[in-house]
């Protein structure tokens, strides 16, 4: 049972309601995240920016945007966006085998994905203050200074779904209950 009451068209403050039908027009229906942040506009707003700018104009493939967005899901352990990004990295063609490893926390298929994946638990969990071994073995695996912002731009957007998901403990929408996930902290 949800914290937070999920709210839509007939239940959303006037301000609310052109992020919902946004949200309704990219997804086909109202995912439960955007109606927990429907209560406060401003943050719905900002997610949606975000999600555009690091889903459309960074430079990451979609095996590097899977690899960011689900580390920074598992590492938060948030129940409800590690199901939806492995949904996510279906639709936009992402091999099982990255997912799977993504969410195991099991090595990636390549070196340079790893290092995509270690960088950002890096930058997770110094909160900003990566090492100079930390970057450098980053630009080594062919990274560069516009990568490291890319990280902290999914970095914002993840913490502003995963924090919202734990504390309204927003039900999986059912289209992605099929992709439940555990944290291993629970298994």
């Amino acid at each position: 049972m949800s914290k937070f009451e999920k709210l839509d068209e007939t239940t959303a403050s006037e301000a609310a309601l052109p992020l919902i039908e946004k949200s309704k027009a990219a997804f086909g229906r109202l995912p439960g995240l955007h109606a927990v942040m429907a209560r406060a506009p401003a943050l719905l707003d900002g997610y949606q920016v975000l999600h555009r700018l690091f889903a459309e104009e960074t430079s990451f493939d979609a095996e590097e945007k899977t690899v960011v967005w689900q580390t920074i899901n598992v590492a938060h352990e948030c129940h409800y966006c590690v199901p939806a990004h492995t949904g996510i990295a279906k639709a936009m063609k992402v091999s099982d085998e990255i997912s799977n490893a993504l969410r195991d926390e099991t090595p990636l298929p390549t070196a340079k994905l790893e290092a995509l994946r270690t960088f950002t638990l890096a930058m997770l969990e110094s909160r900003g203050n990566p090492t100079e071994a930390q970057l450098e073995a980053f630009y080594a695996a062919g990274y560069g200074e516009q990568q490291v912002l890319e990280v902290i731009l999914g970095l914002a957007q993840k913490v502003m779904s995963n924090y919202t998901n734990h504390v309204a403990d927003t039900p999986v929408d059912e289209p992605m209950k099929k992709f439940a996930w555990t944290p291993k902290s629970q298994r």
